[in-house]
């Protein structure tokens, strides 16, 4: 499997408040590196095909990028269309990170660039693992008690999700060996691809020797909880949210038996809502740790799981779009690019694709979602 050129997901380093910043300094518009890229359209591409060309057996491409700044929503997304056009059957995963809400954001037009971002996302890849900064800087703060969590222990806590979500692959065992099996027990339907994760227990380098060891169903149970789940979802009273898959990747030295053990109690307890259209699926992948690593817990776990309610992250990047686009808010930035010269009707066009992928979350989570699909089709 090879990896296309990978964008930091670290976002710009916080600024003194007395700071002052000029507008081009604060508009990072993914029009600009989107432009950058098809100047350099060649030298990546050549980087990309001399990889492929060297794996024996390819089977798709990872990439990792930020939707809010402008080079990785920007040269992100033109990653993603060319990977498409070039190399149309194989697979295009992506660990994208969503913007801290918490904090108010150097890039004044993060709202337009994430947007653009997910019209892409949505349409040319096959999965998406969601890593939003809002739930991750908030389980550093609550589970590892950090303060102020640096970018090095934010960015540990995405390694150790990544690292995880490919140790299947890595040291491959009789199931989920490959890209197309992970993404196939996940994704029923090709829309509903974006991917939310857990992980338990969490660790820093300070706080290692001080985990306790656990069991394959104390595991599998805080997977379930919200706490652990790094994405920060909003409550929608309106809605019934629900699973629609899970696969828990449970690492260590496990005995199977407590797996179906551990899966018979999690169903007795109803732990967890699942679409009523379709099976309850949990399915359990078993690897072994990696032997280079010492490891203070016995057995650890990540959850991938696909949730109707990852629709209220979209949701929340729609309102803050609208808001800029009903003022007409920083638009000159974008003018001064090719693709926005004449209109603005790719933005419109992205807000629309983006509506139409949170209406069919909501649609998944009703019994006749099968029907809704055919009369969209």
């Amino acid at each position: 499997m090879a990896s296309a050129p990978r964008a930091s997901w670290r976002s710009s380093p916080p600024r003194a408040p007395t700071a002052r910043m000029s507008s081009s300094t604060r508009c990072r518009r993914r029009g600009r590196a989107r432009a950058e890229g098809e100047k350099i359209h060649e030298d990546i591409f050549d980087i990309i095909d001399r990889e492929a060309d060297g794996s024996d057996s390819l089977e798709g491409f990872v990439l990792c990028h930020s939707i809010a700044g402008g080079t990785g929503s920007g040269l992100g997304s033109y990653l993603l269309e060319r990977l498409n056009d070039r190399y149309p059957k194989k697979l295009v995963q992506t660990y994208s990170v969503f913007p801290n809400q918490d904090e108010m954001s150097d890039v004044v037009v993060q709202p337009y660039n994430s947007l653009l971002t997910l019209k892409r996302l949505t349409q040319n890849a096959d999965c998406v693992v969601v890593l939003d900064n809002t739930a991750l800087n908030r389980i550093a703060t609550d589970r590892l008690h950090i303060q102020n969590p640096s970018f090095s222990q934010i960015n540990q806590l995405v390694s150790t999700i990544m690292s995880a979500s490919t140790t299947t692959l890595r040291y491959p065992g009789y199931m989920n060996n490959d890209l197309i099996g992970l993404i196939a027990s996940l994704i029923p339907t090709p829309r509903l691809h974006f991917l939310m994760t857990g992980y338990t227990p969490l660790t820093t380098d300070q706080s290692v020797a001080s985990v306790r060891k656990t069991t394959v169903l104390d595991v599998m149970r805080r997977l379930l909880q919200p706490k652990n789940v790094m994405v920060s979802t909003g409550r929608d009273r309106q809605t019934n949210h629900c699973y629609i898959a899970i696969l828990n990747i449970i690492q260590g030295e496990v005995d199977p038996t407590q797996v179906h053990k551990s899966l018979q109690r999690i169903r007795e307890r109803k732990l967890a809502s699942f679409i009523p259209w379709g099976p309850a699926s949990i399915q359990v992948a078993l690897s072994r740790k990696s032997p280079y690593l010492p490891s203070a817990h016995r057995v650890s776990g990540l959850m991938m799981a696909n949730h109707t309610s990852i629709s209220s992250l979209f949701e929340r990047t729609c309102r803050q779009f609208d808001k800029l686009r009903k003022r007409e808010a920083f638009m000159e930035q974008f003018r001064k690019e090719d693709i926005f010269k004449d209109n603005f009707d790719e933005m419109d066009t992205s807000r629309e694709i983006v509506q139409q992928l949170i209406d069919e979350y909501h649609a998944a989570t009703r019994p006749d979602y099968i029907s809704w699909g055919t009369q969209e089709q």
